[in-house]
């Protein structure tokens, strides 16, 4: 190391050799002095040190070199001095976007753009808002001698000419503000083609508003097995007392158990079954109505037979209801058509309709009123009928839509009818003013409503997938701890019953 440094040092002399050579070669460096090559020599002594002073930080711009211009901020809206024209238009500082577009790059003062100031006095704007809400348009106007917009003379709208006749003395032919326009014409006849089109809506709504009278279908009964009557001359609504139950007693079973096999499947019908009735008390046998338009009678106890078959609507039966002793039936359908029917023989007794499709009915349950029956009609009107006269004795009208069902409660002195207006009414028998009506809004229509053995509680079937419990006397409250949920049946009509033991 030390002879290289050696070296570099003769070779850093050897090139100052006299003023002559230097001054002759004009492209020689000029030589170095001796203190800059001092740092390159080794000391003659490692004890004894230089002290000299090395500058290893980087050349640096000084202060004056760098560029003093001000530079405006582009949001600034108010400059306290006066800048020349290259500050104000200066490029701005900072890196560039290279994805903004140029409309993005442009100044703007608010979201959509750059919006310059404009000035209007407050004459011309209250001239041109007058303007506007005079004639309903924006009149630019060429103004004539300084005139304003309500001076220029817009055109005025001729009035329509009355017969004058003011005279107050001309007691006969006194007009004053009742007479009559000039070319008002008295009677307004249609020329010949309006009257034909005239002719033709009156001929249209006359055929819509007319409803063909459905005539009433013929009825008929089919006895499916060989003898009504046994050899003791007992028809099928006598009771049996040789199925090994005692179907006679009104005394409910101590105990109730679920369901487990299937016994039996009656077949018969061939479209969907509506409603399904057992016989009163004994329930020895089973009436079921389709959308075949047909309805049946089965036997629930020993061979399970179609015993009687009964055939009378055009259309598909809706709901069936026997009377308190069993011996006849009403039968509902969609032919707007109510028909009472003989259950042992079959024979359509008589018929009722007011023109609209019942959806549901009952008999009153009370023996004294077996000729009374209530049906929940389409046009949201409860109808009551009389048997005897086969005429409508009673209207309840309050539901706001079609009534879906009819249940007889306390001792049969009221009934509760549900509607597809999600409410719950309450009737006193015979009054058409409810005195309960129970609608909440997270309510919805409630299709099946069966009362519990002991007539103390409604379960009811809501369209929300869930079983709803009111009681049935005095207050008709929701019992919110008897909620049972679980079905998926939203948008049908699932009845609900319950066992004998009420468990």
């Amino acid at each position: 190391m030390s002879a290289a440094i050696a070296a570099l040092a003769a070779s850093y002399g050897s090139g100052s050799g006299s003023e002559s050579d230097s001054d002759s070669e004009g492209s020689r460096c000029p030589l170095p002095a001796a203190d800059s090559l001092m740092h390159l020599t080794k000391s003659p002594s490692a004890k004894t040190s230089l002290a000299v002073a090395v500058d290893s930080a980087p050349e640096v711009a000084v202060k004056e070199d760098l560029e003093t211009g001000i530079h405006l901020d582009p949001a600034v809206k108010e400059v306290q001095y006066n800048p020349t024209y290259e500050t104000m238009f200066a490029p701005e500082f900072g890196p560039e976007n290279p994805f903004r577009t140029q409309q993005m790059a442009a100044p703007r003062n608010m979201l959509s753009g750059y919006a310059e100031p404009a000035h209007i006095n407050d004459f011309m704007f209250e001239q041109q808002r007058r303007t506007f809400a005079t004639y309903g348009k924006v009149i630019r106007l060429k103004y004539k001698f300084g005139l304003t917009v309500f001076e220029t003379g817009q055109k005025k709208i001729e009035k329509r000419k009355k017969f004058k006749e003011n005279d107050a003395s001309n007691i006969d032919g006194f007009l004053g503000p009742w007479a009559k326009y000039v070319d008002e014409k008295d009677v307004a006849k249609p020329s010949e083609e309006e009257q034909k089109e005239l002719d033709e809506i009156t001929a249209k709504r006359q055929k819509k508003g007319k409803q063909e009278e459905e005539k009433p279908g013929e009825e008929k009964t089919i006895l499916h097995v060989k003898e009504m009557y046994d050899y003791q001359g007992r028809s099928y609504l006598h009771i049996p007392q040789d199925v090994g139950v005692n179907l006679r007693s009104a005394v409910p079973p101590e105990k109730c158990y679920l369901p487990k096999k299937q016994i039996h499947v009656w077949s018969g019908h061939t479209k969907g079954v509506s409603a399904v009735r057992l016989f009163p008390l004994s329930g020895h046998l089973l009436l079921s109505c389709s959308m075949d338009c047909k309805i049946k009678l089965w036997e629930v106890y020993g061979d399970r037979r179609c015993l009687r078959t009964f055939i009378g609507h055009s259309k598909a039966v809706r709901d069936i209801c026997f009377n308190t002793a069993g011996t006849q039936f009403l039968s509902a359908a969609y032919d707007r058509y109510l028909k009472l029917w003989d259950t042992e023989t079959g024979q359509c007794i008589s018929r009722f309709t007011n023109r609209k499709v019942p959806y549901c009915v009952k008999f009153n349950p009370d023996e004294d009123k077996q000729n009374l029956f209530v049906a929940g009609m389409s046009d949201k009107k409860i109808v009551q009928w009389d048997i005897r006269s086969g005429e409508i004795v009673q209207e309840y009208d309050r539901h706001l839509g079609a009534v879906n069902t009819i249940v007889f409660v306390d001792e049969n002195r009221r009934f509760v009818s549900t509607s597809d207006d999600k409410s719950l009414r309450v009737w006193e028998w015979d009054i058409p003013v409810d005195f309960k009506y129970i609608a909440e809004p997270s309510m919805h229509s409630m299709p099946a409503v069966t009362l519990s053995p002991n007539g103390k509680w409604l379960a009811c079937q809501s369209m929300d997938n869930q079983i709803l419990i009111f009681g049935a006397q005095n207050r008709f409250r929701l019992n919110k701890k008897k909620i049972f949920k679980g079905h998926m049946v939203a948008g049908y009509a699932c009845q609900v019953d319950f066992s004998p033991d009420m468990r």
